[in-house]
């Protein structure tokens, strides 16, 4: 057979957000890989949004970690692991257990993980390990156990289109979770009774499609929940009888949220009266009713009250567990649930056990017959740093995270890694801001080599199969583990040789001692085959038989255990939020790029849709503080400082501003969010508050500005600001300088990063104008295009990102723009097709389009993954103002 006609469809997993999409992974003999949406899969259906459907675009070796390092140098697997479990046994015998850490992440599979955690808490004898899933759920693992008893999610996706009422408090699902968001909107087009309410401060795509929209205060959710927990009790909305029959704790809960009066709720949550009785009354008339809940409930100092606030409405209603029905937290990671199942979290034992419980604790080790178990909680994710900094942690293993840019005061966590003793990084990408201060460099597998299961936000168990080879000498992170637990003595204890054993053993531990007293059970799977193993289909826990197949846990609104009781928690809330200097900074994600880029800015699809990090501001706030539209703009917060562009929107909430969690040091000189947060946490949960900063604003006021599309990214870029972003036959690089002028033809060489070839050489200079361009061709194709300008340059971006590579000549290239037969695209809308607002409009003018499926039919966009959608139509909107303008 032809091995260029030879193909393998595989079915795994995504590996974004917490929704969980099933994904057909087709690879053919030349190396090209399709990716589409399984249509069997129950989180998707065959629906993929922007990132996943550009994965194919991520998965080439540019900058992948090939080898093992040891402070730079390439050294053998053995050699590095040799080095790195022999610093660790001889740190724990010097200074102790809890001397040493790991930190992980729900980019795990449950398979690593499970080794990770057994290792540091069963043998080595501290829960040191953390996750950067303390960054985006521990508030709501806190508030479900202070609930539940235990960490569980009582709703499915199912439950999301039976509801006659969606509210979703702090999401902007729309661009998070985006299949979650199509599936309800397709639902409320079929069912027109349906409602969206949507709590929160920015109107955002998602709220620009709701019902109503609440545009809270930061840290108004509380007080909010706590005045509709009262109106129940006024209107006669309880469910006495489930309150009798399955909690505790009501009376409390309900005293508390007597101070939140209708009267004062519009001071403590910012909200219009006649908006908050609205809500009021849909959630006392409708009785399947679910509340989806995000970051921007968890990322608060508050977070955990937050998500008890939410709980104990549907508590005290009964509405959960039922169709339709129920509180509905949906996480940030492909595998947050798994890393939570297998206590991952650092105040976590296996298997929802507690680690403060000694007969847990013994149920633990016993099960494992290991020399030792964590006795206390270990540190939380800001606290570990925080004793790294403070020599407490001697040593730390980080794997699959990038915590300098993922973390607030992320420069006090890079010179906190600057000056530990020992840093291991496990990841599959040479180049991070956490990377360069390792002294060990392990090559760990990408999305498309590794094998294993994750759990989704409903509890839904799929495989993630393997498609292509590991390349260089990169291996899995549960081998890499379990080979350091051979050298540290343990090998016995871990001698795993295939995903399948470590599943297995997570399985029956599950089941272990448990007889009812435990939600998560999926002891069923404790003898599973490999063969069925690999061909195990997406199940949902808990799992205690072979005909269980569970759609929302706890049924009929009973506790998920016999004999325990569902508990009402008091909640305080905190009042107006604290002032502070300038303006209320919230952090967040945007549609096609995910957590610090590491894989999405690989894509030249992800990357058009915003190709620079930015600062959303309203009007007045701009206005006030000299700021133009897409002009710079110098953020300042904790004597840190970073520089955005400008996004002016009266989407934003008056005083607040919002900037993209997303940019590193690799691609913009000070994008980096975490720089200007700073680090105060839920005392509960640990969780960092990500939305409620304070920063100070001032414009960046340029002398010079620079733009360039180079066929090779240059090694440096001497300018104050300068962002990069992939185009698809190089990159685009926006570039400013608030002080000198350079010598400009100088400046462009240097960005072409080779010899100047003068029959390719192509210049305009303008001294008195202070216009400088300079285009290179060679072999008839454009290596690269440099324009600078005393203001900000003039150039259709798309067009010019698209010449590279092409025939082109170079005068032609100087002009910046293309001619009547190239029209500017203009900034991209949908990622899918590359259509921009500028065909859109067009569409509408020249076509007569006027509604999302009249441009869906004339374009494409908005017909794959219907992130854009909300866009499209926001520039539908526009259209009669804009026609009248015109």
């Amino acid at each position: 057979m032809d091995g260029t006609q030879f193909t393998s469809r595989t079915r795994t997993t995504c590996p974004y957000c917490g929704v969980g999409c099933g994904i057909i992974a087709t690879r053919h003999g030349d190396g090209l890989v399709n990716i589409e949406g399984d249509p069997n899969h129950p989180a998707n259906y065959g629906r993929l949004c922007s990132k996943g459907s550009a994965l194919a675009e991520t998965m080439f070796l540019d900058d992948r970690l090939l080898h093992p390092e040891i402070d730079g140098a390439r050294v053998s697997w053995d050699t590095a692991l040799d080095r790195v479990a022999g610093t660790f046994t001889e740190t724990i015998r010097k200074y102790g257990p809890d001397s040493v850490a790991f930190y992980v992440s729900g980019q795990f599979l449950t398979e690593d993980y499970y080794v990770a955690n057994k290792l540091m808490k069963g043998f080595i004898g501290t829960a040191n390990i953390d996750t950067n899933s303390r960054l985006c759920m521990a508030s709501s693992v806190a508030g479900h156990n202070r609930a539940f008893g235990e960490d569980v999610v009582p709703a499915s996706y199912e439950d999301l289109e039976l509801a006659d009422l969606v509210v979703l408090v702090g999401s902007n699902l729309a661009w998070c979770h985006p299949v979650l968001f199509q599936r309800i909107m397709a639902e409320k087009e079929r069912r027109p009774g349906m409602r969206l309410v949507v709590i929160d401060p920015r109107r955002t795509v998602t709220a620009g499609a709701a019902d109503l929209h609440l545009p809270i205060a930061p840290d108004g959710d509380a007080a909010l929940f706590n005045g509709l927990l009262r109106h129940l009790d006024e209107t006669g909305n309880l469910d006495r009888d489930y309150i009798a029959a399955h909690t505790a704790g009501f009376d409390a809960a309900l005293s508390a949220a007597q101070a939140s009066d209708l009267a004062g709720l519009p001071a403590s949550t910012g909200l219009d009266r006649a908006d908050i009785e609205t809500f009021f009354s849909w959630a006392g008339d409708t009785q399947k009713l679910v509340t989806i809940y995000s970051q921007g409930v968890n990322q608060s100092s508050c977070g955990t009250d937050k998500v008890n606030a939410i709980i104990n409405v549907h508590l005290a209603t009964g509405r959960l567990g039922r169709p339709g029905m129920g509180p509905f937290s949906v996480t940030g990671q492909p595998n947050a649930m798994g890393g939570r199942e297998v206590g991952g979290l650092a105040n976590q034992l296996a298997a929802h056990m507690r680690i403060e419980d000694a007969a847990d604790r013994e149920t633990v080790q016993s099960f494992w017959k290991s020399p030792v178990i964590a006795d206390k909680p270990g540190l939380k994710a800001v606290d570990l740093f925080d004793a790294i900094a403070a020599g407490r942690i001697k040593a730390i293993w980080i794997m699959a995270t990038n915590p300098v840019d993922s973390l607030p005061r992320s420069w006090a966590v890079e010179d906190a890694l600057k000056n530990c003793p020992f840093v291991v990084v496990s990841d599959n990408v040479r180049h991070t801001d956490t990377a360069r201060h390792a002294h060990v460099l392990l090559p760990a597998t990408a999305w498309s080599e590794k094998d294993g299961t994750v759990t989704n936000s409903e509890r839904r168990i799929s495989r993630q199969r393997s498609f292509m080879p590991a390349p260089g000498d990169a291996r899995h992170d549960w081998w890499a583990l379990k080979e350091v637990a051979h050298r540290m003595g343990w090998g016995e204890a871990f001698d795993f040789t295939s995903p399948s054993e470590i599943y297995r053993e997570h399985a029956a531990l599950s089941g272990f001692r448990n007889d009812g007293k435990r939600a998560f059970d999926i002891s069923w799977h404790a003898r599973i085959g490999d063969i069925a193993y690999e061909q195990m289909k997406p199940v949902q826990w808990p799992l205690r038989d072979k005909a269980a197949d569970a759609i929302r846990s706890g049924q009929d609104g009973a506790p998920f255990v016999a004999g325990r009781l569902n508990h009402f928690v008091a909640v305080a809330p905190p009042g107006r939020p604290a002032t502070g200097t300038g303006l209320v900074l919230n952090t967040g994600r945007i549609r096609d790029h995910w957590h610090t880029m590491t894989r999405t800015g690989k894509s030249a699809t992800l990357s058009a849709h915003y190709a620079e990090p930015f600062i959303a501001l309203h009007p007045a706030d701009a206005a006030g503080a000299g700021i133009t539209e897409a002009g710079l703009v110098r953020v300042s917060g904790g004597g840190e400082e970073i520089v955005l562009r400008a996004l002016v929107t009266d989407r934003q909430r008056p005083g607040n501003c919002f900037v993209p969690m997303h940019w590193t040091d690799q691609y913009a000189s000070g994008g980096r969010v975490g720089r200007v947060l700073d680090c105060s946490v839920d005392p509960f949960s640990g969780q960092p508050a990500l939305k409620n900063g304070h920063v100070a604003v001032a414009p960046f006021k340029g002398a010079w500005y620079g733009f360039a599309v180079l066929a090779a990214r240059p090694e440096r870029i001497d300018a104050g600001y300068w962002a990069v972003a992939r185009t698809a036959a190089g990159w685009r690089i926006e570039m400013a300088g608030d002080a000198g002028t350079p010598d400009w033809q100088t400046f462009a060489e240097s960005l072409f990063g080779e010899p100047r070839k003068e029959a390719g050489w192509t210049a305009y200079e303008d001294h008195a104008s202070g216009q400088f361009r300079y285009a290179y061709v060679s072999a008839g194709r454009l290596i690269g295009a440099v324009y600078f300008s005393p203001s900000p340059v003039g150039v259709s971006r798309s067009w010019a990102a698209a010449q590279l590579g092409q025939e082109v000549l170079g005068t032609s290239m100087l002009a910046g723009r293309g001619g009547l037969d190239q029209p500017d695209p203009g900034p991209t809308v949908c990622a899918c097709f590359s259509i921009g607002a500028n065909q859109i409009r067009a569409a509408q003018k020249e076509h007569g389009c006027r509604s999302v499926e009249d441009i869906g039919a004339c374009l494409g966009a908005g017909t794959n993954c219907g992130s854009c959608k909300s866009e499209i139509r926001a520039l539908i909107e526009e259209w009669p103002t804009r026609e009248a303008a015109e």
